[in-house]
């Protein structure tokens, strides 16, 4: 960065001497001599050019001779003897000189150069000058100096010499050359303007020491008025860049850029074809389904008019004589596999049921034991914050990749920002003193009031001071600040248009008067050459002042870094201000310690400052991690709310009240209570395991596992209880066999669901995202114990309570005793609404059915028409509060940043840079392959719409040829001993220049590019050598060791992401970057497809790194994730349904099938409700189907089991046993919580967990309780033959419950032996 200052200082040095040279060799000429001649000689006084009228003279100096043959080989005649010029030795000497820094420039293009030299070789040493070039007699000084000079020049020339060099790149600045020799941004520079630049003393007061007027003819011959007299333009041989420079210097040497190929937009009938494709299978539905319908109208009337019935009708209809006839006929082998397994779970769950209802104090205290024993595994209990541990897998590309680069070279720094507004938002125009100085409009933040007060901001951040508690230390920004000159310049790096002025106030006042006393040059005037050319080391317009555009710390300020909200390369226009702190990043826990005590007193500080002219918003590197604590802090009092109205409704609800003096009786809170710690002791439980085991938790698994386990164990709670509370006692029958009744009808039911949803959950954790395969981990091993803990505690606890209830003693106070009294069976509410046929009623009706199906069907159609639609990301202002000060932050930034993050083209390890070859993979100058990488990534450049690449990379390479190239005074050595010595060393005699040999293209042998690189890389930058290393490369390249000879390392080339807004920017940009980065590897790797012979160099990788690849590499591969974790789950619990069911196939399809619909209900939620895919929604769908299966599998198992002669009364009654307890249970639960989540504070909360568990219960359980009845009135599976025979024979009950006789046990190990004729296989 600074030596493309320095060059440009330089640059423009040369320029002018060579003007000056130039002007020297106009001899003043008042007459066109028939026989050319000099209009100089010699140096006179003070270095300038001597007037001279005579014919050249012999060149005798063999050293000037030697340099006029290198520089101006078109000069020497093919002969030995001595050359005629127009120049003396010293003359020459004074050229050579003046030539370093354009060398310096443009020696990346040779064309360039040689043209550049060219005009002044002839303006110096032609002996025909006076043909071109003339002088009036007025111009002369008394002691025979020349003032002006005029040149005539051909058009051709011109333009051929500006064509060929205003492509030429700087890469330490990623600017072009021309803008440095131009005196304005190469872009608006013309061949005019860049001579007139060059000549005219106004423009260049400090460089030009006389007026050299160019005057540009296309014709052979031009007169010139104010001498009188005729001139014959120079037209040089120029050397087009075409074909001899790279693509990066010379814009025809580039390939045409290949058109941006739009993506075609495929359409069916100008209809989105997943639109028009569900819309033709919604439509095809419509006409099959209504044809069935009609089908059976006709044909099946009678069937169609006793599907409507009681099921408490006597009679028999004719379609359940046929399934009485049916079932009496012989069973097929699935249907006794099936009652088999049935008979088996419900002989192994009533067992279960009847122990743990006879010995509640063993199975508590035990249950106690365990979860004590687990839960104190917290003790060890670890909780990921940090973002790239969360997001991002570690054997993940990004994080490999982000681990090389860190211990390569360094972390990326942390960087502190403010974006600076002025208050007075309008353009102001500025009026200089000076009538020579038009006035021009400037952007409001660039008034002197808003400046100064930016300045003592700015210098205030930048001086404060912060204690450390834990370091017990105070903390500034120097102890932490990145310096790039370090330890040479101890200053830190702040990027700001301040630097211009070197953050000083007194430069922000300094002006510029004219002979007339009026302002001639401002700070404004000082801003435009700096934002033109941030490398110039002196201000040319501050005349007297030396004001260089160069920071404090070295280094040059961008001005698309510094500045905001200015069209194009407009900057006087900027509407922000950027201002940024840049912080290292060092990963030890001390100096991190440090770095965040001091962005904690700045946040501090920001936080209370109230600007007079200016609004500020700002952010650190910990802003963001801040505000996400303080709103889970913010968000604790919303959570407890949630699961205090949940337990409050569950305490509530599970009682069976029957009067007001029985209210206490009945009441069921500590039940419920119990029900709840049973829920919390499974998720401390797994909590606790996994932190044995060493996997740290997310502050997902706090806020998501509970709702999830909540969920599943009140869904099993209110079965469980409500079922006891419906279920008739049979005569003789004690409390704990009717306990173990209950158990044996549904335990089954929710072993099905429990052991399929941590199954689903178990297969999730195969996924490497890291939040996703915490998550489902932490869910599955809490499911599990929730449900044995239920199988066991809270059955005994229910034990417990029933004999309560029947002993007549109070819920909260059991202790107080009552008056025994027999517990009347009572249906709860909705209960007896479906026993009175208000479901089949309104649901299951003719009417109703039909039109349920139609609506559902319709809806799954236009989900899945959207769900390709669904955007992927994750805003980042969803992550803080509305109140936080980081959302201002946000939307500056969009608003107003002109460039994007920084992106590094990394090479690793292993390539050899000291063959040509080698070298010319990599760089982009003139020799360098085509498709090298820096040629590759200069050709992103030129599309960055579709590259999000925005400037030309710098190249640590390129600068390093043209630092130790022939011809540059960069390279010395003390005298004395043959070490470095810099550029900065004043004293010239102490040094001398590097002992080099050069190969045939002037770059170094292998051996003095190993030796020499060190030395660039140490050197810093300045006026007599711009292309020091320090500055810019000190830590893009790392040297190491290898053969016991120093070589280099890994090493990377930098450039910058254009402005990413969006996360679809961030995603695109990645994966071109990488494509890029492959691209690139590929062709290093592959000599042959260049037909050119192997370098000797190893296969290397190049990769590209930015800070933000870490985080969105997830989405490269996300919907195959989604996919792949979604299916897994349904693959799980579709497999446990079909084999928990007695390898029920249909019955399993139905289920996976309403699982499926709910799943792609929340994509077209997520769709209509604008939200993205990221691994926040994908946890949560992972969870809905856990929460699916819930509102399913339940249903589906009751319809299964049911012996009701029709599928329409077999899926009343599962809505009758089980639906009730279901709506009742997790969906009204669920519901009254989650109602609560949208009063949060974040915006996260609002949208990922309120809006997303609402659709999940409110789809599960309109899929649940309506779909899936319907769906299986229509097309479920039909009656099991054995377990229909079993109820025709009296073996089972109303309740589809076994028969159990033999009354009470006599031993615990003869538990109910009269069950066993149920399972005899009949």
């Amino acid at each position: 960065m600074v030596s493309g200052m320095e060059r440009r200082v330089r640059s423009t040095t040369v320029f002018f001497v060579l003007l000056f040279l130039i002007m020297e060799k106009f001899g003043e000429v008042r007459s066109l001599s028939p026989d050319s001649h000099c209009i100089w000689y010699g140096q006179c006084n003070d270095g300038m050019n001597c007037y001279y009228n005579g014919t050249a003279k012999e060149l005798t100096d063999p050293k000037a001779i030697k340099l006029l043959k290198e520089m101006c080989p078109h000069l020497i005649s093919s002969d030995t003897g001595h050359p005629k010029t127009c120049c003396s030795a010293e003359q020459i000497f004074t050229l050579n000189a003046n030539m370093t820094l354009p060398r310096t420039l443009l020696a990346r293009c040779p064309s360039c150069l040689k043209n550049f030299i060219n005009l002044f070789c002839h303006s110096t040493c032609d002996p025909q000058q006076s043909d071109f070039m003339a002088v009036n007699a007025q111009d002369i000084t008394p002691t025979n100096q020349i003032k002006t000079v005029y040149y005539a020049i051909s058009e051709d020339f011109v333009f051929g010499m500006f064509n060929s060099c205003k492509n030429v790149q700087d890469p330490s600045s990623g600017k072009a050359a021309l803008s440095m020799l131009c005196g304005m941004e190469a872009s608006q520079c013309t061949p005019k303007q860049w001579l007139r630049f060059l000549g005219e003393k106004s423009l260049n007061p400090d460089f030009v020491p006389f007026n050299i007027y160019f005057n540009i003819s296309s014709n052979s011959t031009m007169f010139l008025d104010i001498l009188n007299l005729t001139l014959h333009p120079k037209n040089a041989t120029f050397e087009p860049c075409t074909g001899r420079c790279s693509c990066q210097d010379c814009s025809t040497s580039c390939q045409p850029i290949e058109p941006t190929v739009l993506s075609i937009v495929f359409t069916i009938l100008g209809f989105d074809p997943l639109e028009f494709i569900m819309a033709c299978t919604f439509l095809a539905f419509l006409i099959s389904f209504g044809t069935a319908l009609i089908c059976s109208y006709f044909y099946g009337k009678k069937r169609l008019r006793t599907a409507v019935y009681s099921l408490n009708a006597d009679d028999e209809s004719p379609i359940g004589a046929a399934d009485a006839e049916s079932a009496s006929q012989k069973t097929h082998c699935y249907d006794r596999l099936g009652a088999r397994m049935e008979g088996l779970f419900e002989r192994f769950f009533c067992s279960w049921g009847y122990f743990c209802a006879r010995r509640p104090v063993v199975v508590i205290g035990s249950a106690i034991i365990v979860c004590i024993a687990l839960s104190l595994g917290i003790i060890f209990f670890k909780v990921t914050t940090d973002p790239v541990e969360l997001w991002s897998a570690p054997d993940s590309r990004a994080r490999q990749e982000k681990d090389y680069f860190d211990d390569n070279f360094a972390p990326f720094y942390r960087t502190e920002m403010l974006i600076i507004e002025a208050k007075n938002k309008s353009q102001w125009l500025h009026h200089p003193d000076s009538l020579r100085i038009l006035p021009k409009l400037f952007g409001p933040v660039l008034q002197k009031d808003v400046l100064h007060e930016v300045l003592t901001l700015q210098n205030k951040i930048a001086s404060l001071t912060a204690w450390s508690d834990k370091l017990q230390l105070n903390v500034s920004l120097e102890d932490i600040c990145f310096s790039p000159l370090r330890p040479d310049n101890p200053r830190c790096a702040i990027m700001s248009v301040l630097n211009y002025y070197q953050n000083d106030p007194k430069n922000l006042d300094k002006t510029t008067l004219d002979e007339m006393g009026w302002t001639d040059a401002d700070y404004l005037n000082h801003f435009s050459i700096c934002t033109q050319d941030p490398l110039t080391i002196s201000d040319l317009l501050l005349k007297g002042v030396n004001l260089s555009c160069l920071a404090d710390f070295g280094g040059p300020v961008m001005p698309w870094v510094a500045l905001g909200g200015f069209p194009g390369e407009n900057y006087e226009n900027a509407t922000a201000l950027v201002i940024t702190f840049i912080v290292n990043n060092f990963k030890n826990e001390t100096f991190q310690e440090m770095a965040m005590a001091w962005e904690k007193e700045f946040i501090k500080l920001m936080r209370e400052f109230e600007g007079i002219n200016i609004t500020v918003s700002f952010s650190t590197e910990r802003s963001i991690q801040d505000e996400l604590n303080r709103q889970s802090r913010s968000d604790i009092v919303t959570i407890l709310i949630s699961y205090i109205v949940m337990f409050v409704y569950v305490s509530v609800m599970l009682g069976q009240y029957r009067s007001w003096s029985r209210l206490l009786i009945d009441s069921k809170m500590l039940l419920g209570l119990s029900g709840v710690l049973i829920v919390l002791a499974s998720v401390t439980s797994s909590v606790g395991f996994f932190s044995y085991v060493g996997i740290p938790a997310t502050l997902i698994i706090i806020e998501v596992v509970p709702f999830l386990v909540l969920a599943v164990g009140v869904d099993n709670i209110f079965i469980l209880v409500q079922t006891y509370q419906r279920t008739t006692r049979h005569a003789g029958e004690t409390t704990e066999q009717l306990i173990a009744r209950v158990v044996s009808r549904v335990g089954p039911s929710m072993m099905l669901t429990s052991f399929s949803e941590s199954l689903a959950f178990f297969l999730g954790a195969l996924s490497n995202m890291p939040a996703v395969k915490v998550f489902s981990l932490y869910a599955a091993m809490a499911v599990f114990i929730d449900f044995l803990l239920q199988m066991s505690c809270f059955i005994s606890l229910l034990t417990l309570d029933a004999k309560r209830q029947e002993a007549g003693r109070p819920d909260c106070c059991c202790c107080i005793s009552g008056q025994p009294q027999e517990t009347p069976t009572k249906p709860g509410i909705l209960h007896s609404l479906a026993n009175r046929r208000i479901y089949a009623k309104v649901f299951l009706n003719n009417v109703t059915r039909p039109l349920t199906m139609v609506i559902f069907v319709g809806w799954l159609c236009v989900c899945i028409s959207v769900v390709n639609k669904i955007d992927l990301g994750l805003d980042q202002k969803l992550a803080v509060p509305k109140d936080s000060y980081v959302l201002k932050y946000f939307s500056s930034m969009e608003k107003y940043l002109s460039v994007g993050s920084p992106v590094y083209f990394v090479v690793e390890e292993g390539h050899d840079y000291t063959t040509p070859f080698g070298q010319n993979e990599i760089c982009g100058s003139s020799g360098c392959l085509e498709k090298s990488l820096l040629g590759r990534v200069y050709e992103a450049t030129r599309r960055p719409n579709s590259s999000y690449i925005s400037y030309p990379p710098s190249s640590w390479l390129d600068d390093y040829f043209n630092w130790i190239g022939s011809g540059s005074s960069c390279c010395r050595q003390f005298i004395s001993n043959h070490s470095f010595c810099r550029s900065t060393v004043a004293e010239s005699k102490l040094c001398e220049p590097c002992t080099l040999k050069h190969e045939v293209n002037g770059r170094p042998i292998d051996s003095d590019f190993t030796k020499y690189l060190p030395w660039f890389l140490e050197d810093n930058p300045g006026v007599t050598c711009p292309k020091g290393g320090h500055a810019a490369y000190g830590s893009a390249v790392k040297m190491t060791s290898r053969n016991n000879q120093s070589v280099v390392g890994a090493s990377y080339f930098m450039t910058y992401h254009s402005v990413l807004k969006t996360s679809t920017d961030y995603i695109k940009a990645l994966k071109f970057a990488r494509d890029l980065g492959d691209n690139i590897t590929k062709s290093l790797s592959s000599h042959d497809s260049l037909n050119l012979k192997d370098s000797g160099n190893v296969a290397v990788n190049v990769f590209p790194y930015s800070i933000f690849y870490v985080f969105y590499e997830q989405y490269l591969d996300l919907v195959p994730k989604t996919v792949f974790n979604l299916g897994l789950s349904g693959a799980a619990i579709f497999v446990m349904t079909f084999v928990l069911l007695g390898f029920d196939l249909w019955t399993a399809v139905i289920v996976i099938v309403t699982i499926a619909m709910i799943l792609v209900s929340m994509f077209g939620m997520m769709y209509f409700w604008s939200i993205t895919l990221n691994a926040l929604s994908l946890v949560n769908l992972v969870m809905t189907v856990g929460i699916a299966v819930e509102f399913c599998s339940h249903i589906a198992r009751a319809f299964a089991i049911s012996t009701h002669p029709t599928r329409l009364a077999r899926a009343e009654d599962a809505f009758l046993h089980m639906g009730t307890s279901v709506l009742s249970g997790i969906t009204l639960t669920k519901l009254g919580g989650i109602v609560v989540l949208a009063f949060s504070k974040s915006q996260l909360f609002r949208v990922f967990y309120f809006r997303m568990y609402a659709c999940i219960v409110l789809f599960g359980a309109l899929h649940g309780l309506f779909f899936l009845p319907v769906l299986l009135s229509y097309v479920g599976p039909p009656v099991n033959k054995v377990r229909a025979n079993r109820k025709t024979s009296g073996l089972v009950d109303s309740d589809n419950s076994p028969i159990l006789t033999g009354g009470s046990p006599s031993s615990d190990s003869s538990l109910y032996p009269d069950v066993n004729i149920i399972y005899d296989g009949r």
